[in-house]
């Protein structure tokens, strides 16, 4: 019985990553009301799917077969070393999330709905990351478009600005990436992943199909040009999915997806135009985000663009083509799902205590709520690359490969390191540090325990992923991604660990001017803000220039107008031109039709000479 059992499980493993999630998930919809069972039900199928998830990538690959259409849309889920990589760190980031999420709604309303939207998504992510049919996976995205919508609008109904952004954006995304599958498929000759000898980059099919695709990955990880709709949810959607998505969830589908564009389907060569193309596009995504957070006074909103930046940082990895970029991208997205989810859980923290993240409002809370100040500074320090935390060591060598690829690209991803660090000084002293300010005199105290395990445990995990960061880049990424060279341990260019100390180093200098200068650590960067240059360039920023959202609203809104100028001369064609020259005949028949004898028998007389003058024309 129990072989049998085990059988059945072996064989159809892979559906179970899908169709479990989404059973747990209406459990947790018909058991409202009972946290405690709830809750019961959230730890062991999230243990669960976690253990199953390491067997997974510990085990040989997989794979599961349903024949669904005869033109390549069959249901084929694989596992491999990558993607049961992916399938690992979901499982793992998703039981953190949904515990802090437990005890952050368990006595709001929209807890149930939350939860099922979070175990559909789990079963949509692990669709998109298991299927070998590019078909297959497209509909497991759009999936995720869907569940993203719904908990947007989660007793949000009144302000549906960002679910609208998002859906908008991630949607114009989601497009690209469908026309990047039809190219590839097309060149091809099949929509089977493990089938498709990666395509050289070259000529207009092949250039375009590779960047359709990216934009698509890339746009679901929240990366420029599609990113502006994570700061709006910073304003409406609740922490819980701040946490969950733009934190991490959707990070690791996005980023899944471009390390299999640039590795398995497309042949992104080191130092091409197309790698510089793309390193371009992650610098220009870290330094823009990088600098919008630099001047926010809201701690959600701050977290939502350095979540931006962060992915810049990633993208300039598998830009490079190299395998030192591409695997400290990778190292990199690890990181930043634990520290950026642990940031935002910090932030929630505080907001389940003060009622606020404005910055403006509270300070000083670190002597009241002394745990989460130690788990904000352990990930703030973490996101700043300061050593021995994970960042550095998944900066450095994202340094080390964007100095390989071009100077240029090294200082850009310098310039970022900076901004990060001074925003999170700022950030980290103004929340925690300095005299205890609370909106309407509040008292407050610790998170209650539920929120502060995740937090704690996030934290440990920084800091033994960067003492310790063989674990993972030997254990983990290296066999993922099949290196067989090691990038573990401390980076070999001693020089360029140097840089970035003595980047950090002005970092602080630049912070202790700021808030001497200003007389407060919340406005230690105002003098960067309202610089000569700067200020006009955060002006236009902040006004919505360069938002993908507001310039696509503005060609639809000429578009529109063109349209109703071609409906009005249509209209205006049918209505009045056409009437009026079907009428015409009539009013002339009418004003001559009179019953004059004469004017008939002239008429008549006419008549009969045009027709004799025609008989004599055709006779000559």
């Amino acid at each position: 019985m129990i072989n049998a059992l085990f059988d059945i499980i072996s064989n159809n493993m892979l559906l179970i990553f899908i169709l479990l999630p989404a059973f747990v998930g209406l459990i947790m919809l018909f058991i409202r009301k009972r946290f405690a069972i709830q809750l019961a039900v959230l730890l062991l199928s999230s243990i669960i799917n976690l253990i199953a998830a390491y067997t997974l990538f510990a085990s040989e690959s997989f794979s599961y077969v349903i024949p669904f259409a005869s033109f390549g849309l069959d249901i084929v889920l694989v596992s491999n070393e990558l993607s049961s990589l992916f399938i690992m760190l979901v499982a793992a980031m998703f039981l953190f999330v949904c515990l802090y999420s437990a005890f952050y709604l368990k006595h709001k309303k929209q807890f149930s709905v939350f939860m099922l939207y979070m175990y559909i998504s789990l079963a949509m992510l692990n669709g998109a990351i298991l299927s070998d049919s590019l078909g297959i996976m497209l509909f497991f995205w759009e999936g995720l478009l869907c569940t993203l919508l719904g908990m947007l609008l989660i007793n949000n109904t009144s302000k549906p600005k960002a679910a609208i952004k998002a859906l908008v954006l991630s949607g114009t995304a989601d497009l690209l990436l469908m026309l990047g599958i039809i190219l590839t498929a097309y060149q091809a000759k099949t929509m089977l992943i493990n089938e498709i000898t990666p395509i050289k980059i070259q000529g207009f099919v092949p250039t375009l199909g590779f960047f359709c695709m990216l934009f698509g990955a890339i746009g679901k990880a929240g990366s420029m040009p599609f990113h502006s709709w994570i700061p709006e949810a910073a304003n409406d959607a609740t922490t819980p999915f701040l946490v969950s998505f733009p934190g991490a969830l959707e990070k690791l589908a996005g980023f899944y997806l471009a390390v299999v564009v640039t590795t398995k389907l497309y042949d992104l060569r080191p130092h091409s135009t197309i790698s510089n193309i793309v390193m371009t596009i992650g610098v220009l995504s870290l330094l823009f985000a990088v600098s919008m957070a630099l001047i926010q006074k809201d701690m959600k909103r701050l977290l939502s663009y350095h979540a931006i930046s962060q992915v810049g940082y990633m993208v300039l990895g598998i830009g490079s083509g190299l395998p030192i970029g591409i695997a400290g991208a990778v190292f990199h997205m690890l990181n930043n799902a634990v520290f950026k989810s642990c940031l935002y859980m910090c932030a929630g923290s505080i907001e389940s205590q003060t009622s606020t993240t404005d910055l403006k409002k509270f300070s000083g809370v670190g002597k009241c709520m002394p745990i989460t100040s130690i788990c904000f500074t352990i990930c703030g320090l973490a996101i700043a690359g300061v050593p021995p935390f994970c960042g550095f060591f998944s900066k450095e060598l994202l340094f080390d490969a964007a100095l390989e690829s071009n100077i240029v690209f090294y200082i850009g991803a310098l310039i970022g390191a900076f901004m990060t660090a001074v925003s999170f000084l700022k950030m980290g002293r103004a929340a925690f540090f300095g005299k205890l300010k609370l909106p309407e005199e509040k008292k407050i105290s610790e998170s209650e325990a539920g929120m502060l395990v995740p937090m704690i445990a996030l934290s440990i995990i920084c800091i033994i992923f960067g003492v310790f960061n063989t674990l993972p880049l030997d254990t983990l990424i290296n066999k993922g991604l099949m290196f067989e060279k090691s990038f573990s341990g401390w980076p070999h260019s001693i020089l360029l660990v140097v840089i970035s100390l003595v980047v950090l180093c002005i970092a602080v200098l630049d912070h202790l001017y700021g808030s001497k200068k200003s007389g407060s650590a919340l406005n230690a960067a105002d003098h960067i803000h309202y610089a000569p240059v700067l200020k006009t360039i955060y002006s236009i920023a902040e006004r919505g220039y360069f938002d993908l959202y507001n310039q696509m609203n503005a060609l639809f809104n000429v578009f529109a107008k063109i349209c109703v100028m071609f409906e009005r001369a249509v209209s205006f064609t049918y209505d009045t031109i056409a009437v009026n020259a079907a009428l015409l005949p009539g009013k002339v028949m009418r004003r001559y039709h009179n019953g004059s004898l004469g004017r008939y028998l002239f008429a008549a007389l006419c008549g009969v000479v045009i027709i004799i003058l025609i008989f004599i024309a055709v006779l000559v």
